[in-house]
């Protein structure tokens, strides 16, 4: 080995060491989850059920040089059993050794010792309460918040309101609610579709159209509960209201339903709440069934397959509008540069000691460093279940 050879071969060295000093202390040596059932502030109903609570799945994690992580997911009411026990007897005990400063090689590992039950929403839903606890200690490791860490593209993102849009909710109800969010600057407002017949849905949305003006944006929301005959019926109705983007029209399987969709109204078509998966994204996109994406980042596992669906995103020219989460979607969408709105659903204001700053109708990610969730663990502590 001549002289730069062994030159080159110091350096590696020297660098492999570095890098093993940097991330030794990364590595996890204590973790726990526990399952929390947090109460709605608003009775929830769409085409096809009510929103009666939140099972909160919560990862903690504590590392080599103390270092702690908080990470969580949910589930609209059901299931939550099941995320604890694969966490419990499968994910936690792999999780021991590895290092938070390597998400990517976190949650391939962790990918791989659920292998037989991916692609899937239990699994998802484990996945993402261990990534996010990853991502929180890391970015506290590195003194900056989420939104920095993650890319950094803007501090604020606008806001559009669902809070107000439930399909429970009379006229003068749904009137109230957009007119109020648009005093408050918000951009837009969601209301839910899936009336037995079409032109109840339209009598609605036209009341609130007339309240609100030209100016503001009104998206409409079904659930998946339409056929894709009755959707492009519906579709051609909700023009005449001129709606921003008609979300999960039919069941988000339908790739093909939503190809013939997508070609049929000039709606724009919004999709991703119901889906686990980069891939499922991928075939919707690639096949143009969907020009607006709303990855949930605790049902498609965690942040770091988020990010991964949001730059997928932004090669096929398509923005992001993620799917309730707000408190955590809002570093995340901050973080990317095809942000579109983030959702209005408050939701975890009765376990956290701060909230989402909202100035102007935009909501504007946290400073801190982590996830920039301020938890009352006082409050958590009455709710777990599990």
């Amino acid at each position: 080995m001549n002289a730069s050879q062994n030159a080159g071969s110091s350096i590696l060295e020297a660098t492999a060491r570095a890098t093993a000093d940097i991330t030794a202390g990364s590595r996890i040596v204590h973790v726990e989850a526990q399952l929390c059932d947090l109460p709605v502030e608003t009775e929830r109903t769409d085409a096809l059920q009510t929103f009666v609570k939140q099972e909160t799945i919560f990862v903690r994690l504590r590392t080599a040089d103390g270092a702690e992580g908080v990470g969580y997911s949910y589930t609209i009411g059901t299931g939550g059993g099941a995320v604890l026990s694969l966490l419990r007897e499968t994910l936690l005990p792999a999780l021991l050794g590895l290092e938070v400063e390597r998400p990517e090689a976190v949650w391939l590992a962790l990918f791989g010792v659920t292998r037989a039950t991916t692609v899937g929403p239990i699994t998802a839903l484990a996945l993402a309460a261990v990534d996010t606890a990853v991502w929180d200690a890391k970015t506290r490791r590195a003194g900056l918040p989420l939104w920095v860490a993650a890319g950094g593209a803007s501090a604020s993102v606008p806001m559009y309101d669902t809070e107000g849009g439930w399909l429970h909710f009379g006229t003068d109800e749904l009137v109230a609610h957009a007119v109020d969010a648009q005093n408050r600057g918000m951009g837009g407002v969601k209301i839910k579709v899936g009336m037995p017949r079409g032109h109840q849905d339209l009598e609605r949305l036209r009341a609130v159209r007339e309240a609100v003006g030209a100016g503001m944006d009104l998206m409409v929301d079904a659930n998946q509960s339409f056929t894709v005959s009755e959707a492009v019926r519906r579709a051609r109705l909700f023009e005449q209201v001129d709606v921003f983007w008609f979300e999960e029209p039919l069941p988000a399987e339908d790739i093909e339903g939503h190809r013939q969709l997508a070609r049929s109204t000039s709606v724009p078509i919004a999709v991703g709440e119901s889906m686990y998966s980069l891939g499922h994204f991928r075939e919707h996109l690639q096949r143009g069934g969907a020009s607006i994406v709303q990855p949930d980042v605790a049902r498609v596992g965690g942040i770091t397959p988020w990010l991964k669906i949001a730059h997928l995103a932004e090669a096929f020219n398509a923005p992001v509008a993620p799917h309730f989460l707000m408190e955590l979607h809002v570093s995340l969408v901050c973080a990317v540069p095809n942000a579109l709105y983030l959702e209005h659903i408050p939701q975890l204001r009765a376990v956290t000691t701060g909230e989402l700053r909202i100035a102007d109708g935009r909501g504007w990610a946290p400073s801190t460093t982590g996830l920039g969730i301020a938890w009352d663990d006082a409050a958590l502590g009455r709710l777990i279940v599990g």
